[in-house]
């Protein structure tokens, strides 16, 4: 008998290793598709109605509605809350209770949103630009690349705190006048693109899409570590009309119409009070730093 002679058998291509998963992280699932009254309650809450198409101009309104209902916070970190990254918890958490969260949490909302309303949407992981103009980790910060129904892509970001009010055009390397400032992207040499405002890099974006499940390891870090900012102190920040108001564990900080007011709010009672009243946000149990004090208490 004889045989035929095999053929090689190429070697499998190498694959990219996943970020480190830290022990005792939330393991994300796989993405889903929002349902229609995902869509519809998620309109509700951001006060806007279902765009006729999936425009640019939508897309706008959309990003202005979200900065002014939904805060960037990070009360989870003080209240002993598992950030989940997870798209149903994440619609869960910012929908039905009527919270908000830091870049990877609405964001990530906000993506599935777009995505229910016929959005083209990628996750980017960005790194963001330290006191000394150097990026920080990788996976610091998530942007979204969002593209129209006219192909067109605009940089979206409803996670960055005080940032741009509206998307960012993706393909325009010149000046973007926005009420936030003059932003620019700025193509580096690595082909990363920088995000800058008022001529201060703000964020490094690598344009790659990312799974969910990327971003585990920087939440993680930004939840536990002594190095992030997040553990040492208290964020709840909105914008408005005239301008934002943000609560720093007692202090008010309120800036309208170029003018800025500071205050400590006396007692857990008037604390409470303004989360529910500025923000929206009920507490049975106020949040507390780790350690019992934050960077911004008075001493």
């Amino acid at each position: 008998m004889t045989t035929r002679p095999t053929a090689p058998v190429s070697p499998e291509p190498p694959v990219s290793p996943e970020p480190p998963v830290p022990s005792g992280a939330p393991v994300p699932a796989e993405p889903f598709a929002p349902t229609p009254e995902d869509v519809r309650a998620y309109l509700r809450r951001i006060g806007a109605e279902r765009p006729d198409r999936a425009d640019a101009e939508a897309l706008r309104d959309l990003q202005l509605r979200h900065l002014r209902t939904v805060p960037f916070e990070n009360l989870s970190i003080h209240l002993g809350e598992d950030i989940v990254l997870e798209e149903k918890a994440l619609l869960d958490k910012v929908v039905g209770a009527h919270r908000g969260g830091f870049c990877y949490e609405v964001n990530t909302a906000f993506a599935v949103l777009l995505r229910g309303l016929g959005y083209r949407v990628s996750l980017l992981q960005a790194r963001v630009f330290g006191p000394e103009g150097k990026p920080g980790i990788p996976y610091d910060h998530m942007a979204l690349l969002v593209e129209t129904a006219d192909g067109e892509r605009w940089i979206a970001d409803v996670g960055f705190g005080d940032h741009s009010h509206f998307p960012l055009r993706y393909e325009d390397r010149a000046d973007q006048v926005d009420p936030g400032g003059v932003f620019r992207l700025v193509d580096t040499d690595e082909g990363d693109v920088d995000v800058l405002r008022d001529g201060k890099p703000q964020y490094r974006v690598e344009l790659r899409p990312r799974r969910l499940a990327d971003f585990t390891a920087g939440a993680w870090y930004h939840r536990t570590s002594p190095d992030s900012h997040f553990p040492r102190s208290l964020i709840c920040s909105l914008l408005t009309e005239e301008g934002r108001i943000t609560l720093s564990d007692r202090k008010l900080i309120t800036r309208a119409k170029g003018e800025r007011d500071e205050r400590i709010l006396d007692g857990e009672d008037e604390v409470r009070s303004a989360y529910r009243d500025l923000f929206g946000i009920e507490l049975d149990v106020l949040p507390v730093v780790r350690g019992g004090i934050s960077v911004s208490n008075p001493r």
